[in-house]
């Protein structure tokens, strides 16, 4: 899969020789520590089959079977964490553009971390960083979940959804993990320069946003209504009374009032 993946890639793609694949793993955010960590080059991605502990946002698993796309990629910005809070967005933007790609189908981006086809999941990202004294980033895992087929667990059937059960043919990981090395190495030469762009494309695909939103912090509940996706990807809501919060990455959950996201 790895000679396939790179043969995809455009010629003399720099992170084309980086790229390990497993058959299984615990969670491929974890083995690409494990390289940064030993100082891999940014652009290394690792590529796994089968996820058996799978890592999502705020300490949650990630459902990882057989036949879906599970990717993490290093990526050495050298810059502070306060000038990447962004990151999670622009990968956001770069895996609905690499779904579009193979699928025809551009997911919508609920805030922030999950890719939606209508109502349901099919894919979610986890961004975690490294620092360096003084505040700036030693390395960033940018890691990628997606379902590709229709294998999910009868407990998420509610919530998820796959590629090939939205498009009625299958979706090859392998065309989708070199769609994604290509929109991730795209839209990252705009990380800061273009972030106000990058930020705005984000808001067009937030299905977050112009909707009431029930927000989760603990045992906490709270309704309210999404306004708009801060430059540094924080969610801006205004309650019943009137006033208004900016919630970071982080601090809450949001869902519909109703279900995940309706």
């Amino acid at each position: 899969m790895k000679n396939e993946i790179i043969s995809l890639l455009p010629p003399a793609h720099p992170w084309g020789e980086s790229v390990y694949y497993l058959e299984t793993v615990d969670s491929t955010s974890t083995y690409c520590k494990a390289l940064a960590q030993k100082g891999a080059p940014e652009g290394t991605a690792v590529i796994a089959k089968h996820q058996t502990g799978g890592r999502g946002r705020m300490g949650r698993s990630f459902h990882s079977p057989d036949g879906g796309l599970y990717m993490t990629v290093i990526l050495r910005p050298k810059r502070k964490a306060e000038e990447l809070m962004h990151l999670t967005c622009l990968i956001g933007i770069a895996a609905a553009n690499a779904v579009h790609t193979v699928s025809g189908i551009r997911p919508g981006l609920k805030w922030i971390n999950d890719l939606v086809i209508g109502t349901k999941k099919v894919g979610g990202i986890l961004v975690e960083m490294a620092l360096l004294p003084g505040g700036f980033v030693d390395y960033a895992l940018v890691g990628i979940g997606i379902n590709c087929r229709d294998d999910i667990a009868p407990e998420l059937m509610d919530i998820a959804t796959a590629l090939d059960r939205e498009t009625g043919r299958e979706i090859s990981p392998t065309a989708l993990a070199a769609a994604l090395l290509q929109e991730i190495k795209v839209q990252y030469q705009g990380l800061i320069d273009r972030k106000s762009d990058i930020m705005d494309t984000y808001r067009t695909l937030c299905v977050t946003l112009n909707r009431e939103v029930l927000l989760l912090r603990g045992e906490e509940q709270k309704k309210a209504f999404a306004i708009s996706v801060t430059d540094n990807g924080g969610l801006l809501v205004q309650y019943p009374d009137g006033a208004q919060e900016v919630i970071a990455s982080g601090e809450a959950s949001v869902r519909g009032l109703f279900g995940y996201l309706s």
